[in-house]
This record gives C-alpha cells, sequence and structure tokens, in this order.
C-alpha cells in the first residue's frame, strides 16, 4: 500500500526530476537543436494543429502495437518471421513519433522538459534494443533477438509510464483553455470602460475568475478572447498583434481574434472567443457558444 501521509515513491522521484535544474543546460542544447531543424509548415503538422489536439500519441501506436504483438509470437511456435517483420515495423514507425514528440517537447516548460529527457532516454533505448533484436535475428541468433526485445519492450513500457506523468500530471499537450465554457455565467458581462482599451495593444480583463485579453482595432471594434493561451496558459494580453492575430508571449502559439481559432502552433486548439458590445461607455462581453467553424 502507498504511503497514505506523502507522494508515493514513484512520484517522489519524478517529482525531484522536474525540479532537476542540473539538467537545464542538456535541455536547451537540445532545444535549440530540434528547433533550428527548417520543418516550415510540417512543424505544426507534426503538432497536430490539424487534428485538434497532439499528434505524437496517435503515431506511437504503430510501434507500441507492433512490438507487443512480436513479443506474444515469440512464443507461438512457427511465427518467427512474422514476429521479425513486426519487429521492422515498429522500428520504421518510430521515427515519425520521436520527431512528433520532440517537436512537441521544445515548446515545453522547464519542470516538463527535464522529465520529457527521461521520457526520450527510455524510449531511444527500447529503439537500440529492437535495432539490435533486428540484427540478430536476421543473422540467426534468434534467442539474442527475442532478450533484446523483451529488454526494448520493458524500455518502452517504462517510457510510456513517463509519458503518462508528462500528460497526465503535468498536462503537457493538455487544452489549457478547455475549462473556460464551462465556468463563464452565460449572458452579457462587463468588463471596464471601452474607453481604457487602447488600439495598439491587448490589454487584460475580468469575467469573475476568468480572465480575458481585450483588443481595439482602429476602426474601434472590439475583440475578446480567453487570456490563458490553449498551448500552455501563457497570457496572451501579453502579446503581440500581427495581421488580426494574437500571438502568445510564452511559444508564439497564434490566434485569430475575430473567431480565436489557431492559425499557428504549437497551440492544437483554438481559444475560447467572446461577442462584444458597448453599452453606456462600458465595455461588455459574452461568450460565443457554439465556437465557430474555421475558414
Amino acid at each position: 500500500m502507498p504511503d497514505s501521509d506523502g507522494p508515493g515513491t514513484v512520484l517522489a522521484l519524478m517529482g525531484r526530476l522536474e525540479q532537476a535544474e542540473s539538467l537545464d543546460g542538456l535541455v536547451e542544447i537540445v532545444r535549440r537543436a530540434v528547433r533550428s531543424v527548417p520543418l516550415g509548415k510540417g512543424r505544426d503538422a507534426l503538432h497536430g494543429r490539424w487534428l485538434g489536439h497532439p499528434v505524437h500519441p496517435v503515431l506511437v501506436q504503430v510501434p507500441m502495437g507492433a512490438w507487443l504483438s512480436s513479443a506474444v509470437l515469440d512464443w507461438v511456435p512457427g511465427s518467427r518471421h512474422a514476429s521479425t517483420l513486426l519487429i521492422a515495423v515498429g522500428l520504421a514507425g518510430a521515427g515519425p513519433a520521436v520527431l512528433a514528440g520532440l517537436v512537441d517537447w521544445a515548446e515545453l516548460e522547464r519542470e516538463q522538459t527535464r522529465v520529457g529527457l527521461l521520457h526520450a532516454a527510455l524510449n531511444a533505448t527500447a529503439v537500440g534494443c529492437y535495432a539490435y533484436s533486428l540484427v540478430a535475428r536476421l543473422t540467426g541468433h534468434h534467442l539474442r533477438g527475442r532478450a533484446l526485445a523483451l529488454a526494448g519492450l520493458c524500455a518502452v513500457g517504462a517510457g510510456g509510464a513517463v509519458g503518462g506523468h508528462l500528460a497526465y500530471r503535468q498536462a503537457s499537450g493538455a487544452n489549457h483553455a478547455e475549462m473556460v465554457p464551462h465556468i463563464v455565467p452565460p449572458g452579457w458581462h462587463p468588463v471596464g470602460p471601452a474607453e481604457e482599451v487602447p488600439h495598439d495593444r491587448a490589454v487584460r480583463r475580468m469575467v469573475g475568475d476568468v480572465a480575458l485579453a481585450v483588443f481595439r482595432d482602429g476602426d474601434g471594434s472590439f475583440q475578446a478572447l480567453a487570456d490563458h493561451c490553449s498551448h500552455l496558459g501563457g497570457p496572451l494580453s501579453q502579446g503581440r498583434v500581427e495581421d488580426g492575430c494574437l500571438v502568445c508571449p510564452w511559444h508564439g502559439s497564434t490566434f485569430r481574434l475575430d473567431d480565436g481559432w489557431n492559425t499557428a502552433g504549437p497551440a492544437t486548439a483554438p481559444q475560447p472567443v467572446f461577442d462584444t458590445r458597448v453599452d453606456d461607455g462600458e465595455l461588455q462581453v459574452r461568450l460565443r457558444t457554439p465556437p465557430p467553424a474555421p475558414h
């Protein structure tokens, strides 16, 4: 039974890893290398902007499924060739999954990137084990190949557990603006005098406990988005406005002011958008539902 008075051993170890500042030098070297790869629009595709959530968890199903199936077939008589083929399929599928994971990892916060290094190291170990397993099998060393595959399966399983900590404990890849429609009351809400909203930049306003980024166009019209970026909660009200879009100051995610849709990653989800009106000099906002379709 886990200790009811404190975190379990695994959580305690993960907590120490999250605070391991000694890893930050390596993090920055790898981060710069990943960001320097000229992927163009492919970077947003690897983030999963087209899908609406990170694509990395989808891609990992190929190597995980192939390698787990191979482990089963290793114990089925007459399935040697099928098991070897599945290991090769898993290695082929690992490439896109690794690339998508690295692109996502390069846009995470410090504590998340430290845990991500362990996730990557375990998965790299798994890939190495399976690569050597494939070589062993193709050269007739089948017992060695099975042993290496078993080691690889253990490594990738541990990597998956660490990935779960990243996704569910540290909320990497989660939509950090998802709660807004659930906590904003219906109807119109005042957010202050309209004249106090400048023309040249977004400002922060509140609807109850929900922060908004409010901007006024040159023609005097107003736009309002949820302030916390859907990627990792960055303050959009501190971002810059470019070509009708609001750019997050943390990681560069870009959202259209008129409808909240994300036009550039790493954010994969749009921002909740608010309708605006001016009543007797008071700016009022109302959550727009349902969300508009992208165009």
